[in-house]
């Protein structure tokens, strides 16, 4: 079975978020931005370079230009229309002339890069005496002095009028055209990491036991090759894992076979009680080895998950351990705790713990064994954990043997290694609940024992 499609809007924004959680889509965002801050910076100051002249002599030829055509405009003109010509330089051009006094006052010129080369410029052709001013009496404008006769008069230009004396446009056009670039380097690096993004969340499920659909076989030869190497492997090892299911159904047909016909025969033949005993003791281990093949090797289905409820799963295990002669059995088991798995193999990795504690955990000068089973939850929302525990009373293990437990084939004869079997017991356990996605902790109980802890995602 495939995994469930989701939404295509849920879908978009979970790409988004993991987008923005990606180091590798962060890295690329930040080398394009700061590869556009950089070339954005050097372009504005390089036009800034290249236009400083040419700016400094149009903005000069202008101011000549107004006063020199103003001077002549109120020398020549008749005294009785030079009210009239004042009125339409104000209304047509913007241009205000005012009489030079000595209280006026002068604020200094504006603060830029231009106005040294622009006052060195109108001075010569001027005069050195000009004045220039960014405000005077309170009235912002473009002020520059002038004389007719011995009369000093200010003319005032609107700000308008003189372009390029600060740097406020370019810096407001630099910052819009940066923005835009940014956005463009995050929707860039994000395309760039979208077929990465697929290839690891199609990894991830195939590794935790679900089939992914197919990667798209498309764009770039590089991504084309990924995408379908890991189509065909994704085949590959569906393959394998089908006809690992037919061979272990031959073995487990192939070896059972005799060992029935051998138990029916241990059954008729004239052997005394304690031999027949010894036999049917033996045929019983090397069945249960078997078995113990057959759990490790068998797959676990992602497909085959389900809204388990854990608490009464629990609850049946440790029923029926109850009723085993030699095991006595305390719960703590808190109800309604759910999660997603197969019911089967849960239930049988719980059981499988049971039987170890039981086998190998046996409570010191005692002839029984001790089992707490325990069920809680952890965390809220997302993050809330279903927590199964299993102890036993025993003798526990060495601290530097723990790691060991989980190792197959693997059985530690200094503590808990007097039974029988094929050392596969917790390997198992360790197998089927990582296909679950479950962490599994081993640790030695307070006050004597081993402590079996498994973690689990809540439903």
């Amino acid at each position: 079975m495939k995994s469930k499609s989701k939404s295509p809007l849920k879908w978009l924004f979970t790409l988004r978020l993991a987008s923005l959680k990606s180091g590798l889509f962060w890295r690329t965002f930040i080398l394009l931005g700061a590869l556009t801050t950089t070339s954005m910076t050097a372009w504005v100051g390089m036009i800034s370079v290249v236009q400083h002249d040419p700016q400094v002599q149009q903005i000069s030829a202008q101011v000549v230009s107004v006063v020199t055509i103003t001077h002549a405009a109120l020398t020549h003109s008749a005294p009785e229309l030079r009210r009239e010509l004042l009125f339409d330089l104000v209304s047509n051009e913007g241009i205000r002339v005012f009489t030079l006094e000595a209280d006026d006052q002068v604020d200094p010129p504006p603060d830029n890069a231009l106005m040294p080369d622009i006052q060195k410029l109108v001075r010569a052709k001027l005069g050195q005496d000009t004045r220039f001013s960014s405000k005077v009496n309170g009235v912002s404008g473009f002020w520059v002095s002038f004389k007719i006769d011995d009369d000093q008069y200010w003319l005032m230009l609107e700000r308008e009028r003189i372009r390029g004396l600060t740097g406020i446009q370019w810096l407001g056009w630099a910052s819009v055209v940066s923005l835009i670039s940014l956005l463009g380097a995050a929707f860039i690096s994000s395309l760039v990491n979208l077929p990465l993004r697929r290839l690891t969340k199609a990894t991830r499920a195939f590794a935790q036991g679900m089939r992914p659909d197919p990667l798209p076989e498309k764009g770039p030869n590089e991504i084309l090759e990924a995408n379908r190497s890991f189509n065909q492997m994704v085949l590959q090892l569906q393959q394998v894992e089908s006809d690992r299911a037919v061979i272990l159904a031959g073995i487990s047909h192939d070896l059972r076979t005799p060992l029935a016909r051998m138990q029916l025969e241990v059954e008729m033949a004239h052997l005394s009680d304690e031999a027949r005993e010894g036999i049917q003791s033996d045929i019983g281990q090397m069945d249960a080895i078997i078995g113990q093949f057959l759990d490790y090797a068998r797959p676990t289905e992602a497909s085959s998950f389900i809204n388990v409820d854990i608490s009464e799963l629990l609850a049946d295990v440790a029923h029926d351990a109850a009723r085993i002669p030699d095991v006595r059995v305390k719960t703590d088991i808190a109800p309604g705790l759910h999660a997603m798995g197969n019911a089967t193999d849960l239930k049988r990795v719980i059981n499988n713990l049971v039987e170890n504690a039981r086998r190998y955990g046996k409570t010191p000068d005692q002839d029984i064994t001790e089992i707490d089973i325990g069920c809680s939850i952890k965390g809220v929302g997302a993050a809330s954990r279903v927590v199964i525990e299993v102890q036993d009373h025993g003798a526990g293990v060495p601290d530097d043997q723990i790691g060991q437990l989980l190792k197959p084939f693997t059985r530690l004869d200094t503590a808990r290694g007097q039974a029988n079997g094929a050392g596969l017991g917790l390997a198992i356990v360790d197998r089927v609940l990582q296909r679950h996605g479950a962490e599994l902790r081993v640790r030695n109980r307070d006050g004597g024992g081993l402590a079996i802890q498994i973690l689990m995602k809540a439903a």
